[in-house]
């Protein structure tokens, strides 16, 4: 028989909305990020090095959509967690595993933007690919050391308070010096300090372009300035904004159930934040495809032979069609030389057009 705390505490209409809503997300996420994946596949000649990051974000968040949204979803419609207790250590450990993994990955991505916007003769070329790879290793490997913790004694996992998930057992580290530590450290390491760095980052950003097309945009030479400014900035709050929106109200209801009782948190107030933070497996994709006309063409160039082949025509470089990088994100593209300050105009943007 199951056990208790694993059932539902949510009403039925409750549980079918949120299998309705994971499985809208789950979609979304998987042929979002399959998009994304198949757009660099077929233009891994113009692949440059920042984009490797993009890549192995959209790896991530398809990676989470795969291996645990049907769980999730099939749970929910049987208002009880219906795997038992193996597999919800499986699904908490995957979801922590993935988790991780994005929120580092997002962070590379905003110090090396960072990075590039903050010497005259940076840009995304100068970057070397294994330098890359070495970061996206680190990222993989710190992501699972975090995962493995709780499964040698630090920290715990568990079922979610409303009984249709698994994620870290928040509630249990009430009396234990050893998952409070965890907790702690986890938060301040995977959680505060990530998003601190990324916030830093692209605040920066945002300023120094700001202050770039203040200076040059006198000049003819760069057309649409106005817009092309509020398109960067608006992408870069975009890129802030989404991971905060997603990720902090969890944030905030877990750590607060570490400290209180579960029967003081609703079943609903810890149930939302879940399906926000998982919602974010499904953002970057839209990004891109909002934002970057260059990726909007190449996925509606994606055409689907008896549903099993995709074909991706490859670009072609002109005078009026540069090679240009491939994953046309806010997070990979926004950068302005500080050359075009110094050389009054005569620089070019590297961006998303």
């Amino acid at each position: 028989m199951m056990d208790e705390k694993y059932i539902s505490t949510l009403h039925p209409l409750v549980d079918y909305a949120a299998g309705v809503f994971l499985l809208i997300i789950a979609i979304l996420s998987i042929v979002g990020n399959l998009a994304v994946l198949a757009t660099a596949v077929k233009c891994s000649s113009h692949l440059k090095s920042p984009d490797l990051l993009s890549i192995n974000l959209a790896v991530a968040d398809l990676g989470m959509a795969v291996s645990m949204y049907p769980l999730a979803i099939a749970s929910a419609w049987n208002h009880a967690w219906i795997w038992g207790q193996s597999s919800c250590l499986y699904y908490a450990l995957m979801g922590f595993f993935f988790g991780v993994a994005s929120m580092m990955t997002l962070t590379a991505m905003a110090v090396i933007r960072y990075l590039v916007t903050s010497t005259i003769t940076a840009n995304p070329s100068t970057i070397k690919k294994k330098v890359i790879y070495i970061v996206i290793t680190c990222i993989w490997l710190y992501a699972l050391l975090w995962a493995i913790f709780p499964l040698v004694g630090w920290g715990h996992y568990g079922p979610e308070p409303f009984g249709i998930s698994c994620t870290i057992a928040w509630a249990e580290f009430h009396n234990s010096t050893n998952g409070f530590s965890f907790i702690v450290s986890m938060f301040a390491l995977c959680t505060l300090a990530p998003a601190a760095t990324i916030v830093t980052c692209y605040t920066k950003i945002t300023w120094k372009l700001h202050k770039a097309y203040k200076e040059i945009q006198s000049y003819d030479r760069i057309p649409n300035t106005a817009k092309v400014e509020r398109r960067l900035t608006l992408m870069a709050i975009l890129v802030s904004a989404g991971f905060l929106v997603s990720w902090t109200p969890y944030a905030i209801v877990s750590f607060w159930s570490i400290f209180h009782s579960s029967e003081s948190i609703p079943p609903m107030v810890s149930l939302l934040p879940c399906l926000f933070a998982k919602s974010s497996t499904a953002f970057n994709p839209i990004i891109y495809y909002t934002f970057s006309k260059m990726f909007r063409l190449k996925v509606k160039q994606l055409k689907c032979c008896c549903g099993s082949r995709i074909y991706l025509s490859q670009p072609k470089n002109s005078a009026e069609n540069p090679e240009v990088s491939v994953i046309w994100a806010a997070r990979d593209n926004i950068q302005v030389s500080s050359a075009v300050i110094s050389n009054k105009g005569q620089s070019s943007l590297t961006m998303m057009q």
